[in-house]
Order: C-alpha cells, then structure tokens, then sequence
C-alpha cells in the first residue's frame, strides 16, 4: 500500500466522527442476557505525521487471553453507565492514561469473543505523548503499531483456528510486530476499524 493509498489514515479525527456513532447505553436493543458486557478502547495518538495504536501484553496472571496482545479493556462494572465508561475506566487501571487524556471519536458494534463477552470497542484519541503504567498484574508491557503497518494487505492473513473445545472458525493474524502477534478478537477489531474508515473516505 503506498503513500496515497493510505490517505484514509490521515484525518482520523473526522473521518471517526463521521463513521463511528454512539449507541445508547449497554447492550441497547439486543438480548444478549447470556453474554456478559464489556468494552475495550481502541488507543490511537499521533507522532508526527503517523498514527499509532497503544496495544497491550497481558500477563499470564489474568483469567482470560492469558499472554495474548489485546486492547485495553474489560468487563463493565455496575458504576459503568455506557460503554465509553467501562473503557476509559479499564484503560486507566491498565495503563496509567486518565480519562481527561482521551478524547472519545466514536463507537464501534459489539463484538461477541469466544469467552462469553459482548465487547464494545471504543475509538480514542490519546493526548501524545503521556507516561504509560502498566497495571503489574494484568499488563507485561505495553507497545505501539503503525496504522499504516497494520492497513497493509500484506502484514495480516485469516486463517482456519481451532478453540480448545474443538470449535473452528476463520480468524484473523497479523504478522510479527516488535516481537508480538495480534491475532483473535483484537485482530478482527482492527480490521474492521480500519476498513470502515477506508469506505468513510471513499464515499
């Protein structure tokens, strides 16, 4: 993908609000009673004329995706009145980064992950640059991808993965990036992210 091929990625800000509406509250309009709601943020900031997203290790200490890349996230608590709570909440008890550094552009659908949640990825803009904490139990470090790395056709494959409980299903991986691969849930949440954000621009 060249330079002008990823022109989508340079005015996310708008192309975000535009593209990545609010719905109301938790869970509004579906019976997910079986499913247990969560959101996770999508942490994007911008260094120069490139944007990054702000992904983490977790430890192998946490109940689920032990030692799996992921985004700052989990399940909503009962202070937790939308989605954009729940996420600014976890993002802060994993990284350090305080609710008043991000500015919120948008809301993704819910995803459902093969550990009974019903995850909403909240899209944020991170005032860069910020001192990062990882949460010792949770966090084993945090790390930065380019978007335009991640846009690349090249640098992600689906392939046919078998669960643990034997189930298959297509899922998507990225190719190695400082060392780690985003694969899973996170994997498809990028993907996604990125591909409404090319049709936005194209429209």
């Amino acid at each position: 993908m060249g330079m002008n091929e990823a022109s989508f990625l340079d005015d996310i800000n708008e192309h975000s609000k535009a593209t990545f509406q609010f719905p109301e509250g938790l869970c509004s309009g579906m019976d997910h009673s079986n499913l247990t709601p969560a959101a996770v943020l999508i942490p994007l900031y911008r260094d120069g004329r490139e944007w990054f997203v702000l992904l983490t290790l977790r430890t192998d200490r946490v109940e689920n995706h032990k030692g799996q890349v992921s985004f700052p996230g989990g399940a909503a608590d009962k202070t937790d009145k939308t989605p954009v709570d729940t996420a600014l909440r976890e993002t802060f008890e994993e990284t350090g980064i305080p609710p008043q550094k991000v500015q919120i552009l948008g809301q993704m659908p819910p995803l459902v992950s093969s550990s009974g949640f019903l995850i909403y990825p909240v899209i944020g803009k991170i005032h860069w640059p910020i001192a990062l904490t990882p949460a010792e139990n949770e966090v084993k470090r945090i790390f930065s991808v380019p978007l335009k790395w991640l846009a690349e056709p090249e640098n992600k494959e689906e392939r046919l993965y078998t669960r643990q409980n034997g189930t298959q299903e297509m899922v998507i991986f990225y190719k190695p990036y400082d060392g780690e691969i985003v694969w899973g849930i996170t994997a498809r949440i990028i993907s996604d992210f990125l591909k409404q954000l090319k049709k936005s621009h194209e429209r």
